[in-house]
């Protein structure tokens, strides 16, 4: 996936409509923390097999609010000028370290609760 591509993208959109005034960072976080429950809401009630087998209608929505999410997310790392993909591959690391394979496989408790 282009980062690049769909930061410009999205920040063309917003430009087009004059949206650039409303898209601070903490309207940017509210926005994906709405969307998120958005997402949430599809699963709110099913059990772990359920969600695992979605209708074709709740899939479709779960595919729009998580391209809602990403945009969100991409529109707000280009405002406070992070590469997302960077941040990932930082994060990614951080987490080998922090969930070793042999204390973590097999193993949902978090690393801290030991």
């Amino acid at each position: 996936m282009d980062l690049n591509h769909y930061k410009n993208k999205i920040q063309e959109f917003a430009n087009d409509r004059n949206w650039e005034q409303y898209h601070t960072p903490k309207n940017l976080a509210m926005a994906l923390s709405g969307e998120t429950g958005e997402l949430l809401e599809i699963f709110q009630w099913l059990n772990a097999e359920e969600s695992k087998n979605l209708s074709e209608e709740d899939l479709k929505s779960a595919k729009e609010e998580m391209a809602d999410i990403m945009i969100y997310l991409i529109r707000m790392a280009d405002k406070l000028n992070i590469d997302i993909e960077e941040a990932v591959q930082e994060k990614l690391k951080l987490n080998e370290k922090k969930y070793p394979v042999d204390l973590s496989k097999d193993n949902a408790i978090k690393y801290n609760k030991r």
